[in-house]
């Protein structure tokens, strides 16, 4: 046998195709395996097809403040029951405003209905409380304290503001949190309040006991798990039902710190307004100013310059939301005069963020239950039957037409739609546990969708080869060269596919953003499967005699191609000789 001459290299994927071939086997026995393993073995359904509860809720103003029920502040209202949901593990779940006054709450079966009528339907409890002790909830290196550099501490100079308010640092991402004030008009002479740094506490341990916090609460702190989303909506509740004279244990919105919390000092409805804006004076970047009413602002002020005399930590007071921390900022003197601003490493969307969360407690606004109805699924399935036997009808005519016009390719393609199928499953099974994913009837139409495309795959590759026939070549050779011209032309097609998906899941909600999720997945998947496995296997049975001769059944027949010259027995284009002794 005649060496290969030096330089020339097996096409890609021509020499081992088992490769590829195991490695998508074997990623399928593992999403099998993970599956039983997880204990979900079908895909967890949505409201439209599983059932669940609707929750209606009527907005009801509050006496002398009858303009309160506007578009702002109810949505603002459908942010905060969207993350009490969120907190009791649902997905899938529906929050959406009606009208000008209700909002609706569609919750997925499977949940308990009296905890989400109890979360749902509460209004909102905000307040101010001192922070006593804390600790942080994940595994980070211990912050060091940076050098102060306030003039009223270094001994510098003062440098007055006029006409701002007193103002509180603090951050909101788990960072470090620092507190600074200026003087008001209210403020007394010498009210210029130092700069200092909050000590972060060590990695999940919690920081030594400050004095006055009570060995229960401590225990209880050390004891307080904030590192899933169950631990941390179960700590939420509980520190929601506490008295407001209680002090409670409660964790950190961004999951790092988690604290121990004295007795409400203000109450989240004397809180006045609260705005974020772009503070282009002083240079501190985005901030978030408030006011509060009278009985606010002297609590406020009494707050205040009772935890300026602490030592951090006990110079924060925690602004908690159902019994979450949305931030802790620090002080160093009493804030009078019923505003205060507070700055820090505020991004414009998370000074948005606590703003909102701030002008929430102070919205006059109630929400009534007005009707609860349990959905059931029998719609849903019967849209679910009617839309599978049309997939299936679909999926019917597909394979009648690989099978007549691609006759023995038909295989190879029927083989790929089997694995695609079975890993659109696994993947979708799994994902309901793991990130709450849940299978509604739009998602269920992009997977029906995602059979065209998968199938538009496999012709592509399919005709790339026929072409190469046409043109003289040997299977083995035509499989490889239509190869990358195929491969440009499917990455191509599912981009443009897979970008459609994407832009739709971004910019819809509800129940449309499932077909979007589904015909991503599904394209993702396409990809993988027509590199991974009908490459490889189109490679393996190029080299079976039933292809390689062209067997009129293979569905690569030189003749009936139309192959110039025609090929002999699969190996080389016949010579046509005008010899006539030959002839």
């Amino acid at each position: 046998m005649a060496a290969p001459k030096k330089g020339r290299r097996t096409p890609a994927g021509q020499g081992k195709p088992w490769r590829s071939l195991t490695l998508i086997l074997l990623a399928m026995v593992g999403l099998t395996v993970g599956m039983f393993a997880s204990g979900q073995t079908t895909p967890r359904l949505g409201i439209d097809l599983a059932g669940g509860t609707s929750i209606t809720l009527e907005a009801k103003n509050q006496p002398g403040r009858p303009d309160a029920i506007n578009p702002t502040n109810m949505q603002t209202a459908v942010g905060i029951i969207e993350r009490r949901v969120n907190g009791l593990g649902v997905s899938e779940a529906e929050v959406q405003t009606q009208g000008d006054r209700h909002i609706i709450a569609n919750i997925p079966r499977g949940t308990n209905e009296k905890q989400a009528r109890e979360q749902v339907g509460t209004t909102a409890e905000l307040g101010f409380r001192p922070v006593l002790s804390m600790a942080q909830t994940t595994k980070q290196q211990p912050q060091q304290p940076e050098p102060e550099s306030s003039a009223g501490e270094t001994g510098g100079e003062k440098q007055p503001e006029k006409d701002t308010p007193p103002q509180g640092r603090a951050v909101t991402d788990g960072l470090k949190t620092t507190a600074d004030k200026t003087p008001s008009p209210q403020a007394t002479d010498g009210d210029e309040g130092a700069q200092s740094e909050a000590p972060t506490a060590p990695p999940q341990q919690q920081m030594p006991q400050p004095p006055g916090v009570p060995k229960k609460l401590a225990g209880e702190l050390e004891k307080l798990d904030c590192t899933t989303k169950k631990a941390r909506a179960d700590a939420s509740s509980a520190a929601a039902a506490a008295q407001p004279d209680e002090p409670v244990v409660a964790c950190d919105q961004k999951e790092k710190v988690k604290y121990a919390l004295g007795p409400i000092a203000v109450k989240g409805k004397n809180v006045k307004d609260a705005q974020a804006s772009l503070d282009q004076q002083s240079g501190q970047g985005w901030i978030v100013n408030m006011s509060f009413d009278d009985k606010g602002s002297k609590q406020f002020a009494s707050v205040t310059g009772d935890l300026s005399k602490n030592q951090p930590p006990q110079n924060q007071f925690a602004i908690t939301l159902d019994g979450e921390v949305a931030s802790a900022p620090s002080v160093n003197g009493p804030i009078g005069g019923g505003n205060a601003m507070i700055s820090g490493s505020f991004t414009q969307q998370s000074a948005e963020d606590l703003a909102n969360i701030l002008s929430f407690g102070a919205l006059p606004l109630t929400f009534e239950e007005s009707d609860v109805t349990t959905v059931t699924a029998a719609l849903g399935s019967d849209q679910l039957s009617a839309g599978l036997i049309a997939g299936a009808i679909g999926l019917a005519l597909v394979v009648i037409y690989l099978i007549v016009y691609y006759r023995g390719l038909s295989v190879i393609a029927l083989l790929s739609l089997l694995v695609s199928g079975v890993l659109t499953y696994t993947i979708m099974t799994l994902l309901g546990p793991a990130i709450g994913f849940a299978l509604n009837l739009p998602a269920v139409c992009g997977a029906i969708v995602a059979i065209g495309i998968t199938a538009d795959s496999f012709i592509v590759y399919f005709e790339r080869v026929r072409d190469e026939i046409r043109e003289g070549r040997t299977l083995r050779p035509a499989v490889e060269r239509g190869w990358p011209r195929a491969r440009r032309t499917i990455l191509v097609s599912d981009f443009v596919s897979f970008l459609s998906a994407a832009v739709l899941f971004v910019v819809t909600v509800g129940k449309v953003q499932g077909f979007a999720f589904t015909l991503g997945l599904t394209t993702l998947l396409d990809v993988v499967v027509v590199f991974f496995f009908t490459k490889p296997l189109m490679t393996l049975f190029s080299r079976t005699r039933f292809f390689a001769s062209g067997h009129p059944w293979s569905g690569l027949d030189p003749r009936r191609l139309g192959a110039k010259p025609p090929l002999r027995r699969g190996r080389r284009p016949s010579v046509v000789s005008t010899d006539p002794k030959e002839a």
